[in-house]
């Protein structure tokens, strides 16, 4: 549906600088509604592009008084459509994407469209890092708002627990700085469910001192599957090592390989100690090497690409995972690709990453709900056709039911106590808000209600704020 052209001269009349509109057929329109996933791609009435607060300010008023649906677009990668909307409009942040280190401070601002690689870049010039995720084409909003974490939260926590402050454009357009003593209660709210309260267009995170790690990617064919998993089960809990697993079917085979990612953040003498029964079992690939921090966010980047189309889910798993289990997982996989030869792409994932950190700050502390006893396993599943839509969406859906039914085996009545058991940033299409945000959900509605009562943020996870009676 198209923007009537009386408004969006109206729009372009209050924005200032550099900022651009974009409508559909104009050169940078359709690099407006591009997305990681393709299946997530909506045309929009217009991409604006702001290059200032203010006009992020005054974009957010114009959509809110005109009751034309918002999406803010950082890295592009939601799977759910949530920074996509078909005939509204797109507020694409990529024109605000610098990155400012403070090394006395140990601090780092970074805006609001900037990526992951462009922190780890910066910080590391300074022999600096902060918790990012663990693929660096992703947006900084989205993985911070959601909760985030990645190789260096076994020290250090979630990405929101090194959260200093955050500057955010409220539903009104005003902006306010949120941090433990300014706002604590919107700071509270926008670590964990940030999407729902406003467009954070700055974030101060706490840096730590960096140097390399020895790290890599390492295949094996799915015959060694168990053992794999055993040395996984083996090295939980081991100071600053851990390790991902899953499996794909990439060319030119396309049959099932296992994938394996191991990270220690220390000495390579010590990481070749620890990884030594891995590397033993005679990998087919083995790039392990001491390499920079800012070079690891990297290494996955080819497996999770831009393009196709592709949706995910979340759910969790228990130390020590059962090798049968797994089995049973790569076994639905290659079931899967065989009904859906071009989804042999599609990745499952186990992040053996030890949440001691995360579950040392209360469930409470913020709004992220997701702390728990427990690791990430997700499927990014990634296919071609539309008429594949269907299908592949029940594939990941039946992921997460074999996650969850395993927990439950586990774990008894006990599986669902702790944390909600499924990473927001994972789940975006297959779980409800009260699902996601738990315990905190009802404070989260109350929340709602104060900063945005006529729910212009209501793309991701939505809280629906209450009907006065």
């Amino acid at each position: 549906m198209a923007i009537a052209m009386a408004l969006v001269e109206e729009l372009r009349a209050g924005l200032r600088g550099r900022s651009r509109v974009y409508l559909p057929g104009e050169e940078g329109y359709r690099e407006g509604v591009r997305r990681w996933s393709e299946y997530s791609e909506k045309n929009a009435g217009a991409v604006v592009a702001p290059n200032s607060i203010p006009d992020v300010a005054a974009i957010v008023v114009f959509c809110a008084t005109h009751s034309i649906e918002l999406a803010v677009r950082g890295g592009g990668h939601s799977t759910g459509g949530s920074s996509s909307t078909e005939g509204g409009i797109v507020l694409d942040l990529s024109l605000l994407r610098g990155v400012t280190v403070d090394p006395a401070a140990k601090t780092v601002t970074v805006q609001g469209g900037a990526l992951w690689a462009d922190v780890d870049s910066v910080t590391a010039a300074h022999g600096l890092a902060t918790v990012g995720g663990t693929v660096n084409h992703t947006g900084v909003g989205g993985l911070t708002l959601g909760g985030g974490w990645g190789w260096l939260t076994p020290r250090y926590g979630m990405v929101i627990d090194n959260l200093l402050s955050a500057t955010v454009v409220l539903a009104d357009g005003s902006v306010c700085k949120a941090s433990e003593t300014e706002n604590p209660d919107l700071f509270w709210a926008i670590r964990g469910a940030g999407q729902n309260f406003g467009v954070v267009v700055e974030f101060v995170f706490r840096v730590y001192e960096q140097g390399d790690v020895w790290a890599g990617l390492v295949v094996f064919p799915v015959e060694q599957l168990a053992a794999v998993v055993e040395f996984a089960n083996s090295i939980n809990g081991i100071k600053d090592a851990a390790i991902n697993f899953g499996f794909s079917a990439p060319p030119p085979q396309k049959s099932p390989i296992l994938l394996t990612a191991p990270f220690y953040n220390g000495p390579e003498e010590k990481a070749k100690e620890i990884f030594a029964p891995l590397i033993a079992l005679g990998p087919i690939i083995n790039t392990t090497a001491t390499i920079p921090y800012a070079t690891v966010n990297g290494l996955l980047n080819h497996a999770v690409p831009h393009g196709a189309r592709k949706t995910s889910k979340g759910s969790s798993f228990t130390m020590p995972v059962s090798p049968s289990f797994v089995q049973s997982v790569l076994d639905h996989f290659s079931a899967f690709i065989a009904r859906v030869p071009d989804a042999n792409e599609t990745l499952v994932i186990f992040e053996c990453i030890d949440p001691t950190k995360i579950i040392e700050v209360p469930q409470s502390a913020t709004a992220f709900a997701n702390r728990g006893q427990y690791m990430n396993a997700a499927t990014m599943t990634r296919w071609l056709s539309p008429d594949d839509d269907l299908t592949c969406r029940q594939h990941t859906r039946e992921f997460g039911s074999l996650l969850r039914e395993e927990r439950k085996r586990k774990e008894g009545d006990s599986v669902d106590k702790g944390g909600v058991g499924q990473y927001a940033n994972y789940s975006e299409t297959f779980a409800s808000a009260k699902e996601i945000y738990g315990e905190n959900y009802e404070r989260l509605v109350e929340l709602k209600k104060r900063f945005d009562p006529e729910n212009v943020f209501c793309k991701w996870h939505p809280i629906v704020p209450p009907v006065e009676a």
